[in-house]
């Protein structure tokens, strides 16, 4: 009985160091990201996955508008900003005529 117990709370102590918990300090606070290792990776995949829509998303639209100066012949281009702030992703579209 003397060996049971610390053996037993060696175990459980183990098996919640398994699911490492993530805390996070910032301006908004002290947060605690209580995911499993899984959910964080599958969180982190949807992202990359809507990074590269966004990256293919701007360079159809870059191709659209060399396309369209070589039609017009202007030398017309669109300048899309993109800013990060607390609040979240700006973007601002602003069309450049040479």
């Amino acid at each position: 009985m003397k060996r049971l117990i610390p053996a037993i709370v060696a175990a459980i102590v183990l098996a919640g160091a398994a699911h490492a918990q993530t805390i996070n300090l910032g301006p908004g606070g002290i947060g605690i990201d209580t995911r499993s290792p899984r959910d964080r990776a599958i969180d982190r995949e949807i992202r990359r996955e809507e990074r590269f829509r966004e990256r293919e998303r701007e360079r159809r639209a870059e191709r659209r508008a060399e396309r369209r100066f070589e039609r017009r012949g202007e030398r017309c281009r669109t300048v899309t900003t993109r800013e990060e702030t607390r609040r979240g992703v700006i973007r601002r579209t602003t069309r450049i005529c040479d």
